[in-house]
């Protein structure tokens, strides 16, 4: 989700599709990983300009992974947790059950009491609803129990009641999207689009996007402190590098002149004895 201003939609939505459609699911979270990591790399080049303008920029960052689970009863396949593993320190998961109607309340409780059991055990963090803020703690603790968020999806309207609403319309009822007592639609959107929004998008870039730039300034040789140990500035890191740079080009340059010298020597010591061979021809005939 990225930021909310007056000239983009309030939401944005990307959708995974053909996710764990291969036959080989080795590298399914690999596609998924390098949208993020190039969402990322956006930003910070953005960020290293010199004329930068990060106010008026468009932040593309994900700022949400709505991870759907099938409700299988069974627990966590091994794709997702693998999935999840490589996702947990570059976007704010928030697991979430597909098609809740279709197993029993009593299954479905089981169930969600067996997925954040299984995430805990396989070391997946994912996003909690903070319980920092005396305005939202009360609320935010009691939605995060409800993690993962058991949901129904539907296109098609019924009529209940006065007023149409999405359903799901069986022969034994009705199941509304947007009732409360049916599924956890109501509260996933509460959480994300109205309470906590702000919050995902300030852990998504003092957290996961740090991490990011953190790895990728260290991979170019930039660190905060010297091999000293001591505390270096940027334009210091730049220099030495510069300059061992035009070190390197001079010594390759040096090297090359060097090898055109012996390699000159060589053809002319070759066309000396070509040229020998036919002064002796020339005598014999």
């Amino acid at each position: 989700m990225p930021p909310v201003d007056v000239d983009s939609p309030p939401l944005t939505i990307c959708d995974t599709v053909g996710y764990g459609d291969q036959i080989n699911k080795e590298d399914s979270f690999k596609a998924v990983v390098d949208y993020i990591d190039a969402l990322f790399e956006n930003y910070l080049q953005e960020e290293l300009k010199i004329k930068r303008s990060l106010c008026a920029y468009h932040d593309s960052r994900i700022h949400a992974c709505l991870y759907f689970i099938c409700p299988t009863g069974h627990g966590l396949k091994s794709i997702d947790l693998v999935c999840m593993k490589k996702l947990d320190q570059k976007v704010n998961i928030i697991p979430i059950m597909a098609k809740a109607d279709t197993i029993s309340k009593t299954e479905l409780q089981k169930f969600k009491s067996k997925i954040m059991t299984e995430l805990k055990n396989n070391g997946v963090q994912i996003y909690e609803f903070p319980v920092d803020d005396e305005t939202v703690s009360e609320f935010n603790s009691t939605m995060n129990s409800h993690i993962p968020f058991a949901v129904i999806g539907s296109t098609d309207f019924v009529s209940v009641g006065n007023k149409m609403t999405r359903a799901r319309q069986y022969p034994w009822g009705t199941v509304q999207v947007e009732n409360a007592s049916h599924c956890d639609f109501v509260k996933l959107r509460e959480m994300l689009i109205r309470t906590n929004m702000e919050d995902m998008r300030e852990k998504t870039h003092c957290k996961h996007y740090e991490l990011y730039r953190k790895k990728q300034l260290e991979q170019m040789g930039f660190s905060d402190v010297d091999a000293d140990n001591k505390p270096t500035s940027f334009q210091q890191i730049f220099e030495t590098k510069r300059s061992n740079h035009l070190q390197e080009l001079q010594q390759k340059e040096d090297e090359m002149r060097q090898m055109f010298v012996v390699r000159k020597k060589e053809k002319e010591a070759e066309l000396k004895d070509a040229e020998k061979e036919l002064h002796s021809k020339f005598d014999k005939l």
